[in-house]
Order: C-alpha cells, then structure tokens, then sequence
C-alpha cells in the first residue's frame, strides 16, 4: 500500500512573504516623502538621508514616522543644503559640457564624459553618505568616508549607479514612476552599506 507523502512547504512562508511586501511598501512610501522633500532641489542630500533612516528605523523594527522623518529632515539639512548647492552647480556644469560637446568644439566630447563620470561617483558618495547618517554627524568626514567607500567597494558602487538609471528611466517615461523609485534607490544604499559593514 503506497503512502502519499504530504507536499513539503514553500521555503517562504505567507509571514515572510507579508514582511516583504510590507519592507518594499514602505520603500515605495519613503519614495514619496523624499520626493517631497526635494523640491527645493538642494534639500534632496537631507531628504536622502532622512529617508535612510527611516529605512534603516524600519527594518530595525523601531517606531518612527512621518514626524521622525520630518525631524531628521530638519536637522540633516542644516548643513546639507550646502552639499545640495553644490550638487545642483555640478549638474549646471555638466549640462554646460553636454551643450559644448554638441557643438563639435575639439575636446567637448571627452570634457563631457568626464563629467558625467564624476557626477556619477559624486552622486554615489552622496547616497552612500545619506545611507549611513545619523544626528549630530557632519556631512564632510561622512562625504569623505562615502568616497573612499565608493572607490574601494566598485560592485556596490556600480548597483547604486543601475538605480540612479532607473529612476531617470522612469522620470524619462512617466514621471509619476520615478517617485516611489527614489525609496528604493534609498533602500538599495542602505542595503549597500549594511552589505559592506558585515563584511
């Protein structure tokens, strides 16, 4: 007499696929806020890195909210609006290089790709940076430490770079989309930094 052996169950239970879907929600949520707080275009270091830490509250189980993450806004753009500054006069530059490569000028062209290279590692320490700040911290020892990061840890750096992609993909062909994408962009430096810190 054959004995039917009862189905194994599925390695991920309905709990966990719960907790995932409420961490990739939340994600979604954090894209709104950042965005909000972003208007003003040079708090968006600040809005980063109070998203990022909401995250990070989040997955740590921790209570917080709309108002920790205004909280940590205002404190995180007392000095962050200068690295918002500065990062809106990179990309004023880089846009000024674009144009000239397309005139045909000799050299354009090269002066463009360099730019655009080192805007791109300058928006990936700045994420790196917004992924691990915390209250009380300063935003040049936490940029310095976020480049050093960025150079030595290229895989991390070069997932940081897809989403950057992504989310002006989505700006690119349906604005609306690239909103919750900046929540996840956020999720993915605190993944990559919490990735590089076990190591």
């Amino acid at each position: 007499m054959s004995h039917t052996r009862t189905p194994s169950k599925p390695p991920f239970t309905e709990s966990r696929r719960r907790v995932r879907f409420g961490v990739f929600a939340e994600c979604l949520l954090t894209g709104v806020w950042i965005a909000l707080a972003s208007v003003p275009v040079v708090t968006a270091p600040a809005a980063f890195a109070a998203g990022s830490r909401h995250l990070r509250r989040y997955l740590g189980q921790q209570s917080g909210g709309r108002r920790e993450f205004a909280a940590d806004l205002r404190v995180a753009a007392r000095r962050g609006w200068l690295v918002g500054l500065a990062g809106a006069a990179a990309c004023a530059a880089v846009r000024i290089d674009l144009e000239v490569a397309h005139t045909g000028l000799p050299g354009g062209r090269l002066a463009a790709a360099v730019g655009v290279l080192a805007l791109l590692g300058a928006a990936v320490t700045v994420l790196r940076a917004a992924a691990v700040w915390e209250p009380g911290a300063h935003w040049r020892p936490l940029l310095g430490a976020a480049a050093r990061r960025t150079v030595r840890a290229p895989a991390g750096s070069l997932l940081l770079v897809c989403g950057l992609a992504v989310v002006v993909l989505c700006a690119g062909f349906l604005a609306p989309l690239a909103v919750p994408a900046l929540g996840v962009l956020a999720a993915a430096a605190v993944a990559v930094e919490e990735r590089g810190r076990a190591r």
